[in-house]
């Protein structure tokens, strides 16, 4: 009898085989993990024991234990997300003969929520994080230049962080993104102001980060890198430490909306929409994979929505006022 241990390293070494991401791996390697450990929890040892049964009562845990950590209740795309997970593992075992047939086979996903990104900033609440920034001081002109380019460029995390020295195409003001999510490249433009701050810190700031100005005392220099944004040691930049960095800047800048580095990619596209832009670009630009996901920002460009709406809906405010309220 195998272990959950060496079916899972089998399946995942297949998916890196088949050149799956390793950001979806991890997920993967999660969902499952808890998976595994619920099974053993409850002596179940084998996978030839699990039934249809098993997992439709793995997904009532699901729903009622919520986050192990917090408590709170899962999304229901969390709950798909774990589901799926453990449904397309079960069918590799099934393809590859470890399972007679897959007992996820008829699962029923929990049904999909469509809703709105989350908060997005105005265009003088960026003006006012961008201000936060101490230009004065190397590691001020280095925050200055992420926020900057996060907001110009509307990219991820993670693509920020993986930017290399050369992926900077100064003549055409354009950032080459290796590898984005889904594995696809893509290229997209850079405004002037955000081209000319992230030119200033490569120049002046990015060398002495990595000859260990910036570091404390008694530790030592990092490793070199072409990573362009670097950690305060010299280092590459962890995506916790950036997120920390922008939600640090947005406290400062009294915005208490919830949110941090993917706030400002829904606030770029929200306004470049509000401002104009078509969704086919938009589509381009953020790397999505599908219209459908770029169209979720047609209903929060409230504005334009309002001003067809005055313009045309036959009840005009000045056809029909209301009347005074008599006290």
């Amino acid at each position: 009898m195998q272990s959950y241990n060496a079916l899972l390293q089998a399946y995942f070494t297949d998916l890196r085989v088949k050149n799956w991401s390793d950001a979806t791996i991890d997920r993967r390697e999660y969902s499952l993990g808890r998976f595994t450990n619920w099974l053993t929890e409850r002596s179940i040892e084998s996978i030839l024991e699990i039934t249809p049964e098993i997992v439709n009562a793995y997904q009532r845990s699901l729903y009622h234990i919520g986050n192990l950590r917090t408590k709170k209740p899962l999304r229901s795309a969390t709950q798909s997300s774990y589901l799926c997970a453990v449904a397309h593992w079960l069918q590799w075992a099934c393809l590859r003969k470890f399972l007679p047939f897959n007992p996820a086979m008829n699962m029923e996903l929990p049904k999909e929520e469509h809703r709105l990104p989350v908060n997005y900033l105005s265009e003088t609440e960026v003006e006012s994080l961008l201000n936060e920034t101490d230009i004065t001081t190397p590691l001020g002109i280095r925050d200055r230049a992420i926020i900057e380019t996060l907001y110009s460029c509307a990219i991820r995390r993670n693509e920020l962080l993986n930017l290399g020295v050369y992926d900077v195409d100064r003549s055409r003001r354009l950032l080459i993104i290796r590898l984005g999510k889904g594995k696809r490249d893509r290229v997209v433009p850079i405004g002037v102001r955000a081209l000319e701050w992230l030119d200033k810190y490569i120049t002046d700031v990015r060398p002495w980060l990595l000859e260990g100005g910036g570091r404390k005392r008694g530790t030592k220099i990092a490793e070199p890198t072409t990573k362009i944004i670097l950690h305060n040691t010299g280092a590459e930049m962890h995506p916790t430490n950036l997120s920390q960095l922008v939600r640090r800047y947005l406290t400062s800048a009294g915005i208490k909306k919830p949110g941090s580095c993917h706030m400002l990619r829904h606030t770029t596209a929200t306004l470049m929409l509000e401002n104009g832009a078509d969704l086919r670009s938009l589509q381009t630009m953020l790397g999505h994979a599908s219209l459908n996901t770029t169209q979720i920002y047609t209903h929060i460009t409230i504005d334009r929505l309002r001003a067809v709406h005055d313009a045309t809906h036959p009840a005009k405010p000045d056809v029909l006022p209301i009347p005074p309220t008599h006290g």
